[in-house]
């Protein structure tokens, strides 16, 4: 189990190495557009903005690759960290778009979970 857990936990990291690029570097480019459904107008009023939720969603995928690098010594920094990304998603869900509930919150649920039955 605790290899499926940190499977999980590991795909989740790496979306949020990918939410970070997003958000730092292509925010206003086409790619940031598509996945975030801005105009260029928006995103070019946001830019700055969005490059600084991008470096928060790299400290979330920094604190989950330490969880892992730790081993099964990690599990504290594994359970904080997808915490983290759990009331982040729930937040985003509730203030944002919706999809971030399936794109965040659910995966990281899903990750305690699997943390805790390791």
């Amino acid at each position: 189990m605790s290899l499926i857990a940190n499977l999980v936990i590991a795909l989740i990291a790496l979306l949020h190495v990918y939410i970070l690029v997003l958000e730092m570097f292509l925010w206003d480019k086409p790619a940031g557009l598509r996945a975030f459904g801005q105009t260029q107008e928006a995103a070019t009023a946001s830019k700055v903005l969005a490059a600084n939720q991008g470096l928060y969603n790299g400290f979330l995928a920094a604190g989950l690759f330490w969880g892992l690098s730790l081993g099964a010594g990690g599990m504290d920094v594994k359970v904080f960290f997808l915490g983290c990304v759990l009331v982040a998603g729930l937040y985003g869900a509730a203030t944002a778009n919706r999809k971030i509930l399936f794109i965040q919150a659910i995966p990281a649920a899903i990750g305690l979970i699997l943390v805790f039955l390791s």
